[in-house]
């Protein structure tokens, strides 16, 4: 507002301004009842004997007639027969030298280039600035956006699902409310804290309440809103930023995304010099140069904390790591109930049931579940959110939107069907594989169908028999098709590449090959294959884990065929529903694996009905996936 205020005021002092100058260029035009002439009609006049008075001024002559009117008319040169016809004519004359102009006027004529010059550099300055606040003038002010304790109404209350973290700086908060609690004993709080963690897991949201908890106030900044094209620019900002930060102290300084700016010194083309190595050792200084008592602390965030110059992490800056990590189960549950406080829930939704069917989900990934689930709500003209809209939320989160109106073929939508009935009847039919969740031939994204399996709990470990047995389900797919199609289709390439890098991974990282034993054949800093072109294994060796990885696959491939062998009559039943019902759950799975005729799809669930038996391609070469998690 106050911007638009700024430049409203500039533009209206430049028309007043140019407004002057043109009366003063035409000062005689703004005389009132003056009439323009030709020159040879004011001669007529004067012979005419209807001309009383005259003046000359300049090349300007204005006359007045006999009724008092006046005329007006210009001459370039001097006519000395005008004079004589004047006197001859008994018509009174006044010469008058021409008007000099005024003082502003010649102010603004000499100086309005320049005024234009520097009015357009500033004008420019300003946009590629970004129109920082301050003027042409402000490269060096900080950026950083302040909230007070006021506007500033996150608390712990509003975080869930990181309780080490927010134990972790509690004492922060603490320490800003009463810092001589620590400082009697000698003690002194961390000047910096770094918080680590995957993206959307909250780092952000844990800074602010740490200030609210507090009532101090909160300055955030981006590390790339330090950096600009200007050298001296960033180090000039990380300066004017800790100089409001120390007159508003106690406070917080919060940095995001930290490794734009903070990353390893003297990897870069411009050595020493560069911008960037400048602003990140100008906050160096600045962190290790204020006071303990000034009460300034400072939180960073990064998921790349493995890229930060070791000077930040040392003890006096950085020295506090904080791991913001992906929420557990636990923590799932309380995410959800924070977010759908703010939303009508239906008496069926279970925050217990959603968290477990949500795993790797982060705080942002579970508030765009519930943002989804009142979408769905609102477009049904529901006046509450129900479990089914949750579900519908999930899938389409996990699985992509649905593809109602695609045309499939009779033909593919059967061989979709026995693809993914084998990738589920060989996952039921395993003791360690996670439970079917959901099976379903409707496309969604790039896949004609998806088996979607949720495990129980939270894996945090990978075991040699579980992987052995994904290799397995996600051979079932190509399995049923051989066995009950009769053809071979290229919906199982993914499935392929994912078994193939699995067993790899088994062999040559995991070491749990017994033939090859625990050494490890893969670089895992440069993820490459050790046998590529930095070689540092025999071609023999080679050999051997080629010959491992083969065994692995074609004893789970056998696996696999002999299970669906043996319940050929589970795979019929199981196809048949997905073709009537398109998606089935793991109720109708379970009844399936037990002998039973699967019950019919719950209420509200929606069937596609085939548009029409023309058209569809079947065409893309990974149309078929299946999630085991």
């Amino acid at each position: 507002m106050n911007n638009m205020f700024s430049k409203s005021a500039i533009w209206v002092v430049v028309a007043l301004l140019l407004f002057m100058l043109f009366k003063q260029f035409d000062s005689h035009s703004m005389s009132g009842g003056v009439k323009a002439i030709q020159y040879s009609d004011l001669l007529d006049e004067i012979k005419a004997k209807r001309i009383k008075e005259v003046v000359i001024e300049g090349s300007a002559i204005t006359a007045t007639k006999l009724d008092d009117s006046k005329v007006r008319t210009t001459s370039t040169f001097l006519d000395r027969g005008l004079i004589g016809d004047l006197r001859d004519n008994g018509v009174r004359f006044d010469v008058k030298p021409p008007e000099e102009p005024g003082i502003l006027q010649q102010v603004f004529v000499s100086w309005f280039p320049m005024l234009l010059l520097v009015g357009v550099w500033i004008f420019f300055m300003r946009q590629m600035q970004g129109g920082g606040k301050g003027g042409a003038f402000s490269f060096g002010k900080s950026k950083a956006r302040m909230l007070d304790e006021t506007n500033n109404t996150v608390t712990f209350a509003d975080v869930a699902g990181c309780d080490e973290a927010k134990e972790e700086v509690t004492e922060i908060v603490d320490f800003l409310k009463d810092p001589t609690k620590f400082q009697k004993l000698g003690g002194r709080i961390p000047r910096g804290v770094l918080m680590v963690g995957p993206p959307g897991t909250g780092k952000t949201l844990l800074a602010r309440a740490i200030a609210g908890e507090a009532k101090v106030p909160f300055f955030s900044i981006s590390g790339s809103d330090f950096v600009e094209m200007f050298v001296g620019v960033g180090a000039s900002r990380v300066r004017d930023m800790f100089e409001n930060a120390k007159k508003h102290s106690p406070c917080i300084i919060f940095i995001d995304e930290i490794d734009a700016v903070g990353r390893h010194r003297g990897a870069g083309m411009g050595g020493g010099n560069d911008e960037r190595e400048q602003t990140l050792n100008q906050l160096l200084v600045e962190m290790d140069g204020f006071e303990a008592s000034s009460g300034v602390i400072v939180i960073a965030a990064t998921n790349r904390a493995d890229v930060l110059d070791k000077a930040l992490l040392r003890p006096g800056r950085f020295d506090r790591q904080v791991s913001v990590g992906l929420p557990d189960i636990r923590g799932r549950e309380q995410i959800l109930n924070v977010h759908m406080r703010k939303v009508p829930i239906s008496t069926d939704v279970k925050a217990d049931i959603l968290a477990r069917g949500t795993p790797g989900f982060s705080g942002a990934d579970l508030a765009n579940l519930v943002n989804e689930a009142a979408l769905f709500a609102a477009r049904r003209n529901k006046r509450l959110v129900d479990m089914i809209d949750f579900e519908d939320a999930k899938d389409k989160i996990f699985m992509g939107p649905e593809r109602k109106s695609m045309v499939i073929r009779e033909e593919e939508r059967r061989n979709t069907a026995y693809h993914e009935s084998g990738h589920a009847v060989v996952a039921k039919l395993l003791p360690k594989a996670d439970p079917v969740h959901k099976v379903t031939i409707m496309p969604r994204g790039w896949a004609l169908g998806l088996t979607w399996q949720l495990p129980e709990h939270d894996n945090i470990s990978g075991y040699k028999d579980k992987m052995l047995e994904e290799i397995s389900i996600l051979f079932g797919g190509r399995i049923a098709e051989e066995i009950f199609v009769g053809q071979m289709s290229t919906g199982a390439s993914n499935d392929f590449a994912r078994a193939t890098k699995l067993a790899r991974a088994m062999v040559t990282k995991y070491g749990m090959s017994d033939a090859l034993g625990v050494m490890v054949y893969e670089d895992s800093q440069n993820d490459g294959w050790l046998g590529g072109a930095n070689k540092t294994i025999s071609e023999a060796t080679q050999q051997k884990v080629d010959a491992e990885i083969r065994t692995i696959l074609d004893s789970q491939y056998a696996l696999a065929r002999k299970l669906l062998e043996e319940n050929r009559e589970k795979v019929e039943v199981m196809t048949k529903a997905l073709l009537e019902w398109e998606t089935i759950d793991a109720d109708q799975v379970n009844d399936i694996m037990a002998g039973q005729e699967p019950r019919p799809p719950k209420a509200g669930t929606t069937i596609r009905k085939q548009p029409g038996s023309d058209g569809g391609s079947g065409s893309n070469p990974n149309p078929n996936a299946t999630a085991p998690a």
